[in-house]
């Protein structure tokens, strides 16, 4: 296993096949180094010997291939309104088209890495049939993922992240059932968000998916939450906002 070959090899498929210039592209990639960076760190936290290590951050490398053809097709990442599973192509891509060879030639590891991927971006885990190692590798991943959501919607242009312009949040209303989801301290389901300020919630409630005492330490560290609910202007629902960040900042210091 050669993170290093794997890593010039994924750069390469991406020089390929993609115009990396094009500003959905670049966002991903960066966002799947980064992603890396956050399996490595957790590896390091779980105090993972160097094979899971090194097999956790291919995983990371590979877990978001699919995004780049649905950033070339849809033009949009929102998959709640195009019908689009990013991690069921990537499955397919990897697998299927057996692009899978060029990052890691031990076949021994393609079911963990088939089962991770294919499950990153899923609502819930279904842990149902898998082994621990499985478990373990696919809740890496899921969580690096989630980590890195938060940095990304700080700095990116919510244009760019779903296709909603800053006006449209700033003026739109949480929905009762995103409202109490959130409040539940459970993360919500893409088909339930239908106003802007819906979406914008929902990335922040990927608090609720993190698992890992490292994870929130890392939240809390960079000051995720209260950047995010600083971001914009919340014109039309202030209110309900600050219900919501006290939500927050109160499931995040109990897990701390």
């Amino acid at each position: 296993m050669n993170y290093e070959n794997a890593k010039n090899n994924f750069k390469k498929y991406l020089n390929d096949n993609y115009d990396i210039n094009d500003k959905k592209v670049s966002r991903k990639i960066e966002h799947t180094f980064n992603v890396v960076e956050n399996a490595k760190y957790l590896c390091e936290f779980l105090k993972l010997d160097e094979t899971n290590t090194e097999l956790a951050m291919i995983i990371a490398l590979l877990h978001d291939i699919g995004r780049f053809d649905q950033a070339k097709i849809m033009k949009t990442f929102r998959e709640d309104i195009t019908n689009f599973d990013h991690a069921t192509l990537g499955v397919k891509i990897l697998f299927e088209k057996g692009e899978i060879v060029k990052y890691i030639d031990n076949k021994e590891y393609y079911p963990i890495i088939e089962k991770a991927i294919g499950n990153h971006s899923k609502y819930i885990l279904d842990e149902t049939g898998m082994s621990n190692i499985e478990i373990l590798h696919c809740k890496i991943i899921r969580e690096a993922d989630k980590i890195d959501s938060f940095r990304s919607k700080l700095v990116d242009d919510i244009y760019t992240i779903a296709n909603i312009t800053k006006d449209e949040l700033e003026n739109s209303k949480v929905t009762e059932k995103v409202y109490n989801t959130f409040k539940e301290h459970k993360t919500i389901y893409s088909k339930d968000r239908q106003t802007g300020l819906d979406i914008w919630v929902s990335y922040i409630a990927f608090i609720f998916g993190l698992e890992y005492k490292g994870s929130f330490e890392l939240i809390n560290k960079n000051d995720y939450l209260n950047k995010l609910f600083n971001r914009f202007e919340y014109k039309a629902d202030k209110k309900t906002m600050e219900e919501l960040k006290k939500c927050a900042f109160d499931y995040l210091n109990e897990k701390l």
